[in-house]
């Protein structure tokens, strides 16, 4: 595979990984909607290691990390990395029943569009990076 369509599969299932956090939002699957929000940032940080390093992403969900390695985090803004901040749990937490209670608890509507609008304005800045 070229390294181009590397990093368009990258874009392409973050996208869908996007998507299905908007129709989680939707039908009030609230827990899904932070889930999917980590989901689809991830992605698309692969899609910059790639496209930026020209390197495999680490096998990792660790958000932070694959800012790191990909060079953007230095371009973030205090928002952007408070907000990555903000989802890296999301992605753990929302796996284990123990953590799921306490996560949902904590996730209103409002919480989660909120999640989702910061989501898709994260990604968005960094599609202009590519």
């Amino acid at each position: 595979m070229l390294k181009n369509e590397k990093v368009q599969y990258w874009i392409e299932i973050s996208d869908y990984d996007l998507e299905t956090a908007r129709a989680m939002l939707k039908t009030g699957r609230l827990l899904y909607v932070g889930f999917m929000c980590h989901q689809a940032v991830e992605k698309i940080l692969k899609a910059c290691i790639v496209h930026l390093k020209n390197a495999i992403p680490p096998l990792s969900h660790n958000l932070s990390l694959l800012a790191r390695r990909s060079g953007i985090q230095e371009s973030f803004s205090e928002n952007q990395k408070d907000f990555i901040d903000l989802l890296e749990p999301l992605n753990v937490e929302a796996r284990y029943p123990s953590d799921r209670d306490r996560l949902l608890t904590s996730l209103t509507s409002e919480k989660c569009k909120d999640i989702l609008k910061n989501t898709e304005a994260l990604i968005q800045w960094i599609k202009e990076k590519l």
